[in-house]
Order: structure tokens, then sequence, then C-alpha cells
């Protein structure tokens, strides 16, 4: 048995590509800088390591998520890795890059900030939507969520419990 998962959270270093394919199927390609931190061994201190994560997009999700993503935009990924391999003038070349099953976003983009999953459908404004109840892909409307009732919390009695008192 093997597990093919990864979980990784950065910035987007650069504006997202949306291409088709010849059977028109979207693509959406961008790149993630996720950091790595080592000890200098000359310094002994601790200093970041870049680490630049090619991730694509496809689908009907690829056309929506280009419209909210941006270069610098922080995000957070989880996905499967996919390695490729071809020849170019000569040349064996090769890459691993991340299929996004979902993508969340972490830092805001207007006046709010939404969630996008292949799985769960999209939540913006705290509303869920699945994939087959899920709105036209239009500029989304930010709402603020709705109070939520909160019941005070009663101070505990003035006498002292000891732990002989607790019955496990």
């Amino acid at each position: 048995m093997s597990i093919n998962r990864v979980n990784i959270s950065g910035n987007l270093t650069r504006d997202p590509e949306l291409k088709a394919t010849q059977g028109g199927t979207s693509v959406l390609t961008f790149g993630v800088a996720v950091n790595d931190r080592r000890r200098n061994p000359q310094t002994g201190e601790w200093e970041d390591y870049p680490n630049f994560v090619d991730c694509v997009v496809f689908g009907g999700r690829a056309e929506p998520l280009s419209r909210f993503l941006s270069k610098g935009s922080k995000v957070a990924i989880e996905g499967k890795l996919r390695y490729s391999s071809w020849e170019r003038d000569g040349q064996r070349r090769s890459k691993l890059e991340v299929i996004v099953d979902e993508i969340e976003f972490l830092s805001q983009r207007g006046q709010g900030q939404g969630q996008y999953s292949q799985n769960q459908g999209q939540s913006y404004g705290g509303q869920s939507y699945g994939q087959s109840d899920a709105p036209s892909y239009g500029a989304p409307s930010y709402a603020a969520p709705a109070p939520v009732q909160r019941t005070p919390v009663q101070a505990p009695p003035s006498q002292d419990i000891y732990d002989e008192d607790i019955p496990f």
C-alpha cells in the first residue's frame, strides 16, 4: 500500500496561468514558495530556505480560481504528487508537481476570504455549497456571518474541591 498525499502552505510565486487542453479541459498552473528552516552550520542561526513547488488545477475549478489567485496570495493546498518526464532538445527533463484537490485562501482579497474544495464545494461568508448545488461563478457576495447567541458562563462554586473529592 502506498499513500500519495501532500499538504503545503505558502505564497504564490507568480500569477496563475490558465490554459485549455485540445479536449477543452481547463488547466490552471501556478507556483507556491514553501520555506524550510535549517540551522546554518557556520553561524548556528536558523535560516529559511525556500522550496518552489509547481501546482496544477484541472477542470471546472480552474477558471473560477484564476480570478481569485494572484502573485503573493497565501494559500494552503492539499493534493497529490505527480511525476512527469519528457525529452527536449535531446535532453531528458523531469519535474514533480502537486495536483491540487483542495485549496484554501489564507490571505484576504477585497472584503473577505473563502475556501474552495473539490470534495466539499466552496465556502463564502460561512455558507457552504456542495458540488451539486454550487452557485454560478460570478463575483461572490461576502456576507458577514450571523451573530452567535452565547449563554453566559456561570462561575464555579466557591468551595474548594480536592483531588480526593473527584470520583474517578
